[in-house]
């Protein structure tokens, strides 16, 4: 990224902007979330090619474009339940339209492919070498990585090893064909940010990095009735050697327009300060506001406070 541009020619900021498909996860799964999180559980577990229940996920591209004027997206794999492989009919369908509508395809994220720092060898293998039809997949849609998680049991240093092991195995893969395997701080030990960039540094390889989510610092188990955060400004900062995407999460703004949980100012300083130049993918997941209007506050807010940050000596 160093020989990028100081500034990006589409939006007059330091970073350019993509949209995650996430921030639309409602949308898309429709009446499979009837009953919140538990019934799409539910659906996931005993139907999950009948998750989607929502509008067309295919239709991503042009909802990116189209409805919020992005041009850059990154896909959830959870939304193309039955993936077999690149020569997919679905698959060739996103590419087409992407291509269509004159989208970047920046990324895929992985989920539900089992854990890559499985404690039970077998277990690990599978989950590493089920991750690699995504591997092939982004590289046909032109995306540069994979957002993976470093999901793992036991003490810090044997899921340290574990998950090393894992994103060692898949980012050898993944370099043959030029992509990169990055983490995301996703809950777990992977919320902390010394764990996952001491992974990260111990796996060793260029294009094995991290996708900082300025949100997911929760470092309590979910069972937890107290919610243990990890700092996350010092969480991006740790992980941010090492990005080679990252996720502006939001949740909810107050009448200024500023999401009320975290600094947007004071985290894209951390981000620009580290030479990051590449796409910041917006990331809504509040309650409050409706998908869409979340997503375009993410998307103005973005703008202001990147500005300003870009504009800062």
């Amino acid at each position: 990224q160093g020989c990028a541009p100081s500034e990006s020619p589409s939006t007059g900021l330091f970073f350019d902007i993509s949209l995650a498909q996430w921030s639309l996860h409602k949308t898309f799964f429709g009446a499979s979330m009837y009953n919140g999180w538990q019934s799409l559980n539910e659906i996931k577990r005993n139907d999950p090619s009948n998750v989607i229940q929502g509008r067309n996920p295919l239709e991503f591209a042009s909802i990116a474009r189209n409805e919020f004027g992005i041009d850059a997206i990154e896909y959830v794999t959870q939304f193309y339940p039955n993936t077999k492989g690149v020569g997919d009919a679905h698959i060739k369908e996103l590419k087409q339209r992407s291509d269509n509508e004159g989208i970047r395809n920046v990324l895929v994220m992985v989920d539900d492919e089992g854990a890559l720092g499985d404690p039970d060898e077998n277990a690990r293998l599978t989950a590493v070498q089920n991750h690699y039809k995504w591997i092939d997949i982004a590289t046909y849609l032109g995306c540069h990585s994979v957002r993976v998680n470093a999901e793992s049991s036991g003490t810090w240093d044997e899921q340290k090893e574990l998950a090393m092991d894992g994103l060692g195995r898949l980012s050898e893969y993944a370099a043959k064909q030029d992509i990169n395997v990055i983490v995301e701080n996703h809950g777990g030990l992977s919320s902390n940010g010394e764990w996952l960039s001491s992974v990260i540094s111990g796996v060793g390889l260029d294009n094995c990095g991290t996708l900082p989510d300025f949100g997911n610092f929760r470092i309590s188990p979910e069972e937890a009735v107290e919610e243990v955060l990890y700092d996350p400004y010092k969480g991006v900062e740790e992980l941010m050697p090492y990005a080679k995407g990252v996720s502006a999460k939001s949740n909810d703004f107050d009448e200024l327009g500023n999401e009320v949980n975290l600094d947007y100012e004071r985290i894209l300083t951390i981000v620009k300060d580290a030479g990051y130049t590449g796409y910041i993918g917006i990331e809504y997941e509040g309650d409050r506001l409706s998908e869409a209007d979340g997503v375009q506050a993410t998307l103005e807010l973005l703008k202001t406070a990147g500005k300003k940050v870009t504009e800062a000596t």
